[in-house]
Order: C-alpha cells, then structure tokens, then sequence
C-alpha cells in the first residue's frame, strides 16, 4: 500500500475503497477518522497522503499526469464551507477550517510536495496568504 486516504465521510470513503479494488487509484489505506484525530506516525510507511479524499479525484488526476503512485506526494482539498457560499462566512473561525490540523501534520512530517484546492472566496478571508506565510516560514516553495 503506497497511498494514505483520509476521508471521514462514509459513503465517499466507501467509493475511495471501491475505486481502490478497481484499481482505478493508488493502492492504500482508507481512514475515515477526522484529520484532527491523525497523528504523523499514523501517515509512516506511506508514499503518498491524500487528506480530505473525497472520491479520490487528487489520485486519479495524478495518474492522469503520469506521476508515479510510488513518488512522495501529499494533497488536500479543505473543507470550503467557511468560505463559500455554502457556509456561514466564519472564515477562520468556522470549526470546518481545517488547515491548523493539516499545517501541523505537514510541520511534523515535512512532505516533499504538496497540492492543494481551496475555493476562491477564501482569498478574500485572507485563507491563502496564511497558507502561503506558513508554507514559507517552514520552508516550502509557493
């Protein structure tokens, strides 16, 4: 097992697990525990870390661009309800701002490459800059 699903929504872990067998994704592991409950010695052993899965759609699009299942890669796609339309307007104080637990994960870690998607109202949150200061301050590239 290469890959590291972290889903906690049954029914899309459900399909993580089906397109997995169907050999549709990288091979791996479905969690289906909250990302504030993953610690970084949970994510040892694997080669590619797949944080708020969905049904898999970072995997398949990375197959898609040829990038090997066993070369080292995280994603995550974080929750866009504190910034879109379909939440409140919270912003960073909606307890569905996700990218604290995820941050601290990449810090403990340190993931070489690192993909993410977040919606365009969170720009105006100033949910990118952040990103972008932490990444920075720990050493990445943006």
């Amino acid at each position: 097992m290469n890959a590291y699903y972290n889903e906690n929504d049954p029914k899309a872990a459900a399909w993580l697990r089906e397109l997995i067998k169907e050999g549709h994704i990288a091979p791996g592991k479905v969690d289906e525990r909250s990302i504030v409950d993953v610690k970084p010695g949970d994510l040892t052993g694997f080669v590619q870390c797949h944080f708020f899965a969905g049904i898999g759609g970072w995997s398949y699009a990375l197959r898609l661009a040829e990038w090997p299942d066993n070369r080292s890669v995280w994603t995550a796609s974080l929750p866009c309800q504190p910034f879109s339309a379909a939440g409140q307007g919270k912003g960073k104080s909606d307890a569905r701002n996700l990218w604290e637990p995820f941050f601290d994960l990449v810090r403990a870690c340190g993931p070489v490459t690192i993909f993410g998607a977040q919606v365009k109202a969170a720009i105006g949150f100033g949910w990118l800059d952040r990103v972008f200061t932490d990444l920075e301050a720990t050493g990445y590239s943006t």
